[in-house]
């Protein structure tokens, strides 16, 4: 699976994108943060507050409860504001 990274937590994590097998216990977005946060002490400080983060699996946007299925891609990144 690849991960993509954005903004603050690309920074904080070190790296912008990188490929994971997760175990087969990860089964949603937020399976797989909390398995993310054990890899590194940046994604530990990335990831900490789900309330800061927001997801989309192979480019559609999800609430961080979304099974992933079979994705191929996940991207994690701050909640966006436009204007």
């Amino acid at each position: 699976m690849r991960l993509l990274y954005f903004a603050w937590v690309r920074e904080t994590i070190g790296v912008g994108e990188e490929d994971v097998q997760p175990p087969e216990a990860v089964r949603t977005v937020s399976d797989l943060i909390d398995w993310l946060r054990g890899q590194s002490e940046g994604h530990a400080l990335a990831l900490v507050d789900f309330k800061r983060l927001r997801a989309a699996v192979d480019q559609k946007f999800v609430p961080l409860d979304s099974d992933l299925g079979p994705a191929r891609e996940v991207a994690i990144f701050p909640p966006v504001t436009g204007g």
